[in-house]
């Protein structure tokens, strides 16, 4: 069969049972566009993005070399995901070096003026915040949760997360619909506070 063919968790199998490079260079083509432009449009800096993207994949193949992919049938947002711990990481150890730019490309990470100026306990309360959400999202049922990530950490549009998961758009924005009602369901149910 070949690469282009395959879906991804084949090339992903193939990969580590094998390490043919082919499915590593085949995932990167036909994941980078999404990925870089995730970057970029957070970043706002391109030879930042480039930067980032590298060191994406470059972890990509670390961690698949080391078995820690476990997310079944969503690589796409698992490498978002990487990315998006990568950006958060620059901006923690730009923040920490007390760099600052006057460059008018300078990026305000998620377009919040908010996270250059923000304190530590602004900080924590955000990442607990992020943490109980991402609890709560692995709790919905696999498809749910598939079309989250790939909607909000993977930036897909409903049409591409239908052909990546291979349903008709109005199911996954039936599926959507379903993990956000179970999610405000959650929410309530456990009292949970998710503003900073």
């Amino acid at each position: 069969m070949a690469y282009v063919e395959m879906k991804d968790q084949e090339l992903i199998n193939t990969f580590i049972e094998n390490g043919d490079g082919n499915c590593i260079k085949t995932l990167f083509e036909r994941h980078k566009s999404k990925v870089f432009t995730y970057i970029m449009l957070n970043v706002k800096d391109r030879e930042l993005a480039e930067d980032i993207f590298q060191e994406t994949f470059i972890k990509v193949i670390k961690s698949l070399r080391k078995g820690r992919y476990m997310e079944k049938g969503i690589f796409l947002s698992w490498v978002v995901r990487i990315s998006h711990n990568l950006i958060i990481d620059h901006y923690r150890r730009e923040k920490h070096l007390k760099v600052t730019s006057s460059d008018s490309t300078e990026a305000d990470l998620f377009n919040s003026k908010k996270f250059a100026d923000i304190n530590i306990e602004d900080r924590l309360v955000q990442n607990r915040i992020e943490f109980e959400v991402r609890q709560l999202i692995n709790e919905l049922p696999d498809d749910q949760k598939e079309v989250i990530l790939l909607r909000h950490y993977g930036e897909m549009s409903f049409k591409e997360i239908a052909d990546q998961t291979g349903v008709s758009i109005n199911t996954a924005l039936g599926r959507m619909r379903y993990a956000l009602i179970n999610l405000r369901k959650m929410i309530e149910d456990r009292n949970l506070s998710l503003y900073a």
